[in-house]
C-alpha cells in the first residue's frame, strides 16, 4: 500500500490517510498473528495446503478493501470489499464511477491487486493446485517435474515465473507509453493486461485512448498471458519448440482466430463497419472476452443475439493452465474431447481398450474423474449463483451472465445493467456478496474451496 500512498502525497490528495489507516491495521494484524502462531519448525499437510490457500485468497481481499472504505469517496464496506476481491480475483467487475476523476491512488492500488492475484495465481497452479488433484491439474505435475530438473526447487521456479512476469508487464508498459498512453496509464494498464484483470483508469476502459494500435497490442499482451508461463521458461532457457507444439496452445489459438473470424464477418454483415474497423473491434473484444480480462472498446451487447450467445460460451472457456487467466480452461475441453471420442469408438467396438491421450500421453482415470467432475460443478455451481441472483431480484439476463462472468473471473457481463457500458454499483449488497464469494470459488478452481464443505475435511 506505501506505493499509492506517495501517489496521493505527490498529488496533494487527501486519501494517503486511508492508506496509512489500512497499512497500520494490516500491519497491526499480521504482526500479531505472527507472533500467536510462530513456529520454527512446521508441517503443511494436504489439509492445511486447502486451508491455507482458501484463507489466504480471503484475508488479501479483507484488507485489500480497506483502502476504498477509508477513502474519500465514501464506499461501502461490501461495495469496498467487491472491488478488492475483484482485483485479487483478476476478475475486472467494479463498482466504481467516475474513474476518470478518481483519485490516482486508488486507481493505482486497483491495478496492484490484479497484478498481485495475477502472480499469485501463477504460483498456486504451478506449486499447489497439481500436489492437490484440483480439477485434472494433476496433469500438469509431470511438467513442473521436468522444469525442476534445471530448477531444483518449487521456489526456484516461482521465483522464475515471478520475473518472467515483471518482465512481460515492463514490456507492455513500454510499449503503452510510446503508443501514446501517459506514464501513469501505461503503468496501471500493463499491470492489469498482464493479469488478464480488465481494471482501467477511464469509464470507457481501452476505447478511451481510441488507438487502434493499443487496441492490437493490448490484443497480442492478452493472448501472450494466456499461454502457460512454464514454456516461456522453457522458451529462454532456450528450448523454444514447447512454445509452438503443445496442444493447448494450439486449441488456444485455434479457438480465438475461429471466433474473431466469426465476429469479424458478423459485423461487417449486421453492424455496416468497415474491413479494418470490424478487424480492430472483432479481435480486441473476442480476445478479451475469452481470456476474461474484461477489457472493452464497444458495447458489445448491441451486437446481436449471436455475439451474445458466442461471448457467453467464450467466458466459460478461459486461457490455458498455468497463465494469468481463468474459466474452464482449454486442456480441460481436450480432455473432454478426448474421452468423448474413446466412448464413441467404443459403442462402435466394444471390446477395444481404448484410453485417451493429452500431449501424445495417455491421460489417466483420476484425471478423466477430475475433469468430468469439474465440468459438473462448474455447472452445478453456475446454476445456483444464477438462482440465488435471480432472487435477489435480479433480470434473468443480468443474473445469468453476472453468475458465469464471476465464476469464469471475465469482469463485464450482459445487459444494460452490468455490460461493458455499465457497473456493478447499482446491484443489491446480497447480489454483491454472492458474487464476491463466486468470484474466489472460480478463481480457486472450485474444488479448492468446496472441499472445505464435505464433514470429511474436518474429521481427524
Amino acid at each position: 500500500m506505501l506505493a499509492p500512498t506517495i501517489i496521493d502525497l505527490i498529488d496533494q490528495n487527501d486519501d494517503w490517510k486511508a492508506f496509512a489507516v489500512a497499512q497500520i491495521s494490516t500491519a497491526f494484524f499480521g504482526i500479531l498473528l505472527t507472533l500467536l502462531t510462530y513456529q520454527k519448525d512446521f508441517n503443511i499437510r494436504m489439509r492445511e495446503a486447502f486451508l491455507l490457500t482458501n484463507i489466504s485468497w480471503l484475508v488479501i481481499a479483507a484488507f485489500g478493501a480497506l483502502p476504498f472504505c477509508f477513502s474519500e469517496l465514501g464506499i461501502s464496506y461490501t461495495d469496498s470489499f467487491f472491488e478488492a476481491m475483484s482485483g485479487i480475483t483478476t476478475t475486472g467487475a467494479t463498482i466504481m464511477t467516475d474513474l476518470d476523476n478518481a483519485p490516482r491512488g486508488l486507481l493505482l492500488w486497483r491495478a496492484i491487486l490484479e497484478w498481485l492475484g495475477g502472480v499469485g495465481i501463477l504460483v498456486m497452479a504451478l506449486s499447489i493446485l497439481p500436489l492437490l488433484h484440483v480439477g485434472g491439474m494433476q496433469l500438469f505435475k509431470a511438467e513442473s517435474l521436468d522444469v525442476e530438473k534445471v530448477l531444483p526447487s518449487a521456489a526456484q521456479i516461482a521465483a522464475s515465473i515471478g520475473i518472467i512476469y515483471l518482465m512481460l508487464t515492463a514490456i507492455c508498459a513500454a510499449v503503452y507509453a510510446v503508443l501514446g498512453m501517459s506514464r501513469f496509464d501505461a503503468l496501471t494498464h500493463a499491470m492489469t493486461t498482464i493479469a488478464t484483470g480488465g481494471f482501467s483508469t477511464h469509464d470507457e476502459s481501452i476505447g478511451f485512448f481510441n488507438s487502434s494500435s493499443i487496441d492490437y497490442a493490448a490484443t497480442f499482451f492478452m493472448i501472450a498471458s494466456s499461454l502457460p508461463f512454464l514454456l516461456y521458461l522453457r522458451a529462454v532457457r532456450g528450448n523454444l519448440k514447447p512454445l509452438f507444439s503443445d496442444g493447448q496452445v494450439k486449441w488456444f489459438l485455434s479457438i480465438v482466430a475461429t471466433s474473431i473470424a466469426f465476429v469479424f464477418i458478423h459485423l461487417i454483415i449486421t453492424q455496416g463497419m468497415g474491413v479494418l474497423d470490424a478487424l480492430r473491434y472483432a479481435s480486441f473484444n473476442t480476445v478479451s472476452v475469452i481470456t476474461g480480462t474484461g477489457y472493452a472498446t464497444a458495447d458489445y451487447s448491441l451486437w446481436g443475439g449471436f455475439i451474445l450467445a458466442l461471448f457467453f460460451f467464450l467466458m466459460c472457456v478461459g486461457g490455458c493452465a498455468g497463465s494469468t487467466t481463468c474459466g474452464i480452461k482449454i486442456f480441460r475441453f481436450q480432455v473432454l474431447h478426448e474421452i468423448s471420442k474413446a466412448q464413441i469408438k467404443k459403442l462402435l467396438m466394444p471390446h477395444a481398450v481404448l484410453r485417451p491421450y493429452y500431449n501424445g500421453k495417455p491421460v489417466s482415470s483420476d484425471v478423466q474423474m477430475s475433469v468430468m467432475a469439474f465440468f459438473f460443478l462448474f455447472a452445478l455451481c453456475f446454476s445456483a449463483v444464477t438462482i440465488l441472483l435471480h432472487i435477489t431480484g435480479l433480470d434473468f439476463l443480468t443474473a445469468m451472465s453476472g453468475a458465469v462472468t464471476a465464476i469464469s473471473n471475465v469482469g463485464p457481463g450482459l445487459g444494460d445493467t452490468i455490460g461493458p457500458a455499465g457497473t456493478f454499483a447499482t446491484l443489491p449488497d446480497s447480489a454483491k456478496w454472492i458474487l464476491s464469494t463466486a468470484m474466489i470459488l472460480g478463481r480457486l478452481e472450485l474444488f479448492t474451496l468446496l472441499v472445505m464443505f464435505s464433514p470429511y475435511f474436518w474429521q481427524k
